[in-house]
């Protein structure tokens, strides 16, 4: 199978960033990571149920699902991910594409898709991704795919204190209109969605009862603003509790989405 990944995504995640990292190092990347946790435990199945975490990278959410006690096979397209998850004891790994699959049908309990859908800038390739996901579903089995807020880039760069600058401001607008970052500056070629269109994504995919939430919250920029600004962590914060908190007291609010950084759809494959 040949992979086709747009060489702007191989490139940022094989020599700009360490995945891995960025979950446990940064105070909004460590809420990233406890509040994907927490919304996942709330909705899966039973361990030793099957999780195919399909571009799970270096396996930082393979690691707490394995410890969790599931069965968990990993599969992404970055050489780089594939050699640092093999260091996982407990779960098996296969360079592969989110869109093409090689599990068999109906093969497993779970499948997460955590980062295809937006980095696939294609509505169509991102269908091909939904559709691959249900196809390998047992009936009945969960689907939890993420995306980036349309909006998360505005509030990072002003967390940074740039966005004033002209050519930060134009690039940060095209965003904003198009949804799309090209990738030839900064972070990689990425498609930015509405919490209404994920959620319609993998409901129009075929996915029953898809439910969508804002993983960290309306204050994550506030963490990346006083990290920036004072050099020091804070994830043992009362920052980051109240941050922390304010994700979860968001989640009745609908309107509330547009101001996380990551969206999290559920949805489960029809019995």
């Amino acid at each position: 199978m040949a992979i086709e990944i747009a060489p702007e995504v191989m490139r940022f995640y094989a020599a700009t960033i360490n995945e891995a990292d960025r979950l446990s190092t940064s105070a909004d990347g460590t809420l990233e990571m406890v509040r994907t946790q927490e919304l996942l435990r709330r909705y899966l199945p039973a361990a030793p149920a099957s999780v195919l975490d399909v571009g799970g990278g270096p396996g930082a959410h393979a690691k707490w699902l394995v410890d969790d006690g599931y069965t968990v096979h990993l599969v992404d397209p970055v050489p780089r991910h594939i050699e640092a998850a093999k260091q996982l004891s407990g779960c098996t790994v296969e360079l592969g594409d989110a869109r093409e699959l090689t599990a068999a049908d109906a093969s497993f309990d779970v499948v997460l898709l955590l980062g295809p859908l937006y980095h696939l800038l294609e509505r169509d390739q991102r269908d091909r991704a939904l559709a691959e996901a249900w196809r390998v579903l047992r009936p009945g089995g969960l689907l939890a795919a993420a995306g980036i807020n349309r909006y998360a880039s505005l509030f990072e760069h002003t967390a940074f204190a740039h966005l004033h600058k002209d050519s930060v401001r134009e690039s940060i607008g095209n965003i904003l209109a198009t949804r799309i970052h090209d990738g030839k500056k900064a972070f990689t070629a990425a498609y930015f969605h509405s919490g209404a269109e994920l959620r319609d994504e993998v409901a129009e995919a075929g996915f029953e009862h898809a439910e969508v939430f804002g993983i960290e919250g309306p204050t994550w920029g506030m963490l990346k603003a006083t990290e920036q600004f004072t050099g020091d962590s804070i994830v043992d914060s009362p920052l980051f509790a109240s941050a922390l908190t304010a994700a979860r007291m968001a989640e009745p609010y609908p309107d509330l989405l547009a101001a996380s950084s990551h969206l999290l759809t559920v949805g489960r494959r029809p019995v």
